[in-house]
């Protein structure tokens, strides 16, 4: 480790910091209804839109129509992504004359974009034509962001209102989330990549003569504008089966530092609109604070492991030096480090380099921040993530000091205690029960490309990654399978509705409360005393659930190399 490197990476954090909060004012004032200052040249588009799609923009929904109105809209862009990954060899655009996908990894792939996962077990420059990566992919990317955005903003809206039945309406929440700010950020961001090197093309793969005589053919095509929200909506997925790891997608380190902060603009500056909502800045500077602070110190013992290089080659050989295997040298370890943190963190699943070449210490940083979900997380839903366990929080601190729990003015009483409990469990459940499944069949082992610990890191990662719809991947595994594909789909579904229908049943049950006044007894949730109790309870959560599989894995491979 470098003192230049660490510097860099805490000033990366930093201006995603700056830049983040005034962000998060503007989407509030987006989603609370107030006037922007774009609301000139979108609000004429809206209203077409609406139109369009029959939605009267001033009738409000409660979480029960809510949810109807998100699951059947996400599942008609499921069906109709996998329609088009079964057909795309019938469908225009597809110069490289790309087959259909297989049902079993069509189904994966499109559970994994509707999802905002983008888990790929298939390489993107063989096996999806442009349109299939277009309407299929890129399209998906934009709409899972924009579902868990206004899943966020439904919650607030609930624990913001009172005695009322009303969150908002979906179809409007939807269309603003799009014309508002992904689309625009998307736009800015595409140019940005495209002046750095990032390729935007739909010609087909170009044929060149290479100096030793012989021919290549080199994939490309509309890149920049799949990186760009790719990155801003937490996505993840690549064009090219290298990620972002590969020089047409993050060509150089401006590129790297740009992808970083895109990842984490939009959940840094969601924790700043539900201060917004909240009527508390406070708590909005405590949990950026706090969670800030966690982030680097993942990137930091990312750094410290993998800048100390693998003992067994200093034992062997006397080799010293970084461990620089699966990492690209234009980035450097301080940019690697960080990116393996963030990609996590922020649940985006953008890799610029090998997970599964890192230390296993390194390799446990990613596994904790999925395990954890909330170290920001994705659009919108680590923002939901966080709220549920500032309620449990406050629910186990109000059983510490004998007084009903209440948070930002309502109580929180038996159903919302057993909805966030359910939405807390289902995490833990859907990673280690299909784990211990793989783990026993010697079809789903045949997958493992490494033995012993390593091994079963990969099955560990694949679930947690798929259960915190991040995507990334130790690439060591073999997922292109129908167990796999099967498996890792479905965990995905449910990592990513069964926390969303609870925590909206909790919106609906806090919207209908009437609002109590401060006391001198209220416990104060916008202060660090608390901020340090909400990160221990799910510490030790994570710890109780989670260590004895990490022990299998990271810890054990650890303790064999030293």
């Amino acid at each position: 480790m470098t003192a230049t490197g660490v510097i860099a990476i805490a000033v990366v954090v930093f201006v995603i910091l700056l830049c983040a909060w005034p962000l998060g004012r503007y989407i509030f004032r987006t989603f609370a209804g107030e006037r922007t200052w774009v609301d000139p040249a979108v609000r004429p588009i809206e209203h077409v839109l609406f139109r369009l799609i029959g939605v009267n923009p001033d009738v409000d929904m409660d979480w029960k129509a809510y949810l109807r109105a998100m699951m059947a809209a996400n599942l008609i862009m499921a069906l109709f992504a996998y329609g088009v990954f079964r057909l795309q060899n019938f469908l225009p655009l597809n110069p490289a004359h790309i087959p259909a996908m297989p049902p079993y990894l069509a189904f994966n792939t499109a559970a994994s974009f509707i999802t905002n996962t983008n888990w790929q077990n298939y390489a993107g420059e063989q096996s999806l034509s442009y349109l299939g990566q277009m309407i299929g992919i890129t399209f998906l990317q934009f709409t899972s962001a924009a579902t868990g955005l206004v899943a966020a903003m439904a919650f607030l809206r609930g624990m913001s209102r009172q005695k009322t039945n009303s969150l908002g309406n979906f179809w409007v929440d939807l269309v603003k989330a799009h014309t508002r700010l992904l689309m625009p950020l998307a736009l800015i961001f595409a140019i940005l990549l495209m002046a750095l090197g990032v390729p935007e093309t739909l010609s087909g793969p170009a044929v060149v003569h290479t100096l030793a005589g012989s021919m290549q053919t080199i994939a490309r095509g509309p890149v920049a504008t799949l990186e760009a929200i790719k990155q801003l909506g937490t996505n993840g997925g690549g064009f090219f089966n290298a990620n972002s790891a590969h020089p047409f997608e993050d060509p150089n380190v401006w590129t790297c530092i740009l992808e970083i902060m895109a990842m984490g603009l939009i959940p840094m500056a969601l924790v700043f609109t539900a201060g917004h909502f909240l009527h508390s800045r406070r708590i909005a500077i405590v949990l950026c604070t706090l969670l800030s602070a966690i982030l680097l110190i993942g990137a930091y013992v990312v750094y410290a492991y993998e800048a100390g290089g693998n003992p067994i080659l200093t034992h062997a050989l006397g080799i010293h030096g970084p461990n620089m295997e699966g990492k690209e040298v234009r980035f450097g370890l301080p940019l690697t480090s960080l990116f393996v943190a963030s990609t996590t963190a922020f649940t985006t699943g953008a890799v610029n380099a090998m997970h599964d070449s890192l230390m296993p210490v390194s390799g446990m940083v990613p596994l904790l921040f999925m395990m954890f979900n909330l170290i920001f997380g994705g659009k919108g839903v680590g923002l939901l993530n966080i709220l549920m366990f500032l309620i449990i929080s406050v629910f186990i601190s109000g059983l510490m000091v004998g007084r009903t729990p209440e948070i930002f003015g309502k109580k929180i009483e038996a159903r919302e205690v057993k909805l966030a409990t359910a939405a807390m469990l289902v995490h833990p459940f859907v990673i280690l029960v299909p784990t211990a499944i793989a783990m026993a069949l010697p079809s789903a082992r045949a997958s493992m490309t490494n033995p012993g610990l390593h091994g079963f890191s990969e099955v560990l990662y694949a679930f947690t990654s798929a259960a915190a719809n991040n995507g990334s991947a130790f690439a060591g595994l073999n997922g292109n399978t129908p167990f796999y594909n099967i498996a890792l789909g479905l965990v995905m579904l449910f990592g990513r509705y069964v926390s969303i229908i609870a925590m909206l049943a909790i919106a609906g049950a806090l919207a209908a409360k009437a609002r109590i006044p401060e006391t001198s007894g209220t416990l104060k949730v916008d202060t660090f005393a608390f901020g340090y109790v909400f990160v221990a309870v799910f510490i030790i959560v994570g710890a109780l659930t989670f260590f004895p599989y990490l022990a299998l894995g990271p810890i054990g491979e650890q303790l064999q190399l030293t």
